[in-house]
């Protein structure tokens, strides 16, 4: 099934879907821009929480209903806790050790999990092209999350396993440390938000729920801010704050407010394969402004990320294009037969 934004017209489709990933590529270079002058639970603070107060505003404009049963609030909770608390906290921490734009192609890798989930979940059809894009992609996120040192030394012959280390807690450390496995981690607590918000939008308005999950995720950090971040504020400038409203009201509001309104009612594997715009967006732009270079390995870990994503968002029409061609070689082969 392919993804359709409801009641849309075709001139405003596109833009409409394009949308939330041109904002979420751009604002992650905005946050990488700034955090060198705040802290990063502070930035997940006032990305998420202002963000949250803008959809529910705009929700009361648009006159959506703020009606929510009591099994919705349990829904709303557990979706600000996974797609608001734990994204944007593993967001914000992932950003300190990598690049905004490695950082963003981390982060689309969650198509990859959507497709599973949704498969196990809702039964939507991932298929042989399906299934093939999440080997790829597997094998792309192996060349962005591990260290580039265990993959040269692989393609030397000089690899061994002493490289590695012995201690689980010691290899936790050089993992996490690099920043690409919380940017790993952010994927996966987004790509269960997209399933969440299925059931969610049972019980609630997913434009509102949107709103509520991003106030009630944003508190934790909150709090975690005060505790552990002193005057975060100090730093920032004119352009700080310009950046962060940038990601707020745009790179949050705007874009999640897009992003699950299609999700309540399209086909999820389709609409979160889509993000593999926000990676190209986010390592053009980190480049223009941040100077951002990646490393040959890291390079080809992107073109397979994006590759598998491409596979997975476009498999009924590759498949479809290859059935055809099979059976105009086949039809070819029976007559030179005959």
């Amino acid at each position: 099934m392919e993804l359709q934004s409801p009641t849309t017209k075709p001139l405003l489709r596109v833009p409409l879907l394009i949308a939330p990933f041109f904002l979420w590529g751009t604002a992650m270079v905005a946050m990488k821009g700034v955090i060198p002058d705040t802290a990063p639970f502070f930035l997940a603070t006032m990305r998420l929480a202002p963000a949250g107060v803008l959809v529910l505003l705009a929700a009361l404009l648009m006159k959506r209903s703020f009606q929510i049963t009591r099994q919705g609030w349990w829904w709303i909770s557990l979706f600000a806790l996974v797609d608001g608390t734990l994204f944007q906290g593993f967001l914000a921490q992932g950003l300190v050790r990598t690049g905004a734009g490695l950082g963003s192609v981390m982060i689309d890798s969650q198509p990859l999990a959507v497709a599973l989930m949704a498969r196990w979940l809702f039964k939507e059809q991932v298929g042989p092209l399906g299934w093939l894009g999440l080997l790829v992609g597997l094998s792309g996120i192996s060349l962005l999350g591990l260290p580039d040192e265990w993959f040269i030394s692989l393609f030397q012959g000089n690899f061994t396993l002493a490289e590695i280390p012995a201690d689980g807690m010691a290899l936790l450390r050089l993992l996490f440390d690099q920043g690409e496995w919380l940017m790993l981690m952010a994927a996966l607590s987004m790509a269960v938000g997209t399933i969440l918000i299925r059931y969610v939008a049972e019980h609630a308005d997913p434009v509102v729920a949107t709103g509520w999950h991003m106030i009630l995720g944003g508190l934790p950090l909150a709090v975690l801010s005060l505790m552990g971040e002193t005057h975060p504020w100090i730093g920032l400038g004119l352009s700080g704050w310009g950046a962060i409203a940038y990601s707020t009201i745009l790179g949050s509001a705007l874009a999640y407010g897009i992003f699950f309104y299609l999700a309540s009612k399209g086909n999820l594997t389709s609409l979160s394969a889509l993000t593999f715009l926000t990676p190209v967006f986010a390592l053009l732009f980190g480049n223009l402004f941040l100077g951002e270079v990646l490393s040959s390995i890291q390079t080809a870990g992107v073109a397979l990320t994006i590759v598998s994503i491409y596979l997975i968002n476009q498999r009924d029409v590759l498949m479809a294009f290859l059935t055809k061609k099979l059976e105009l070689f086949n039809g070819r082969t029976a007559e030179s037969e005959s």
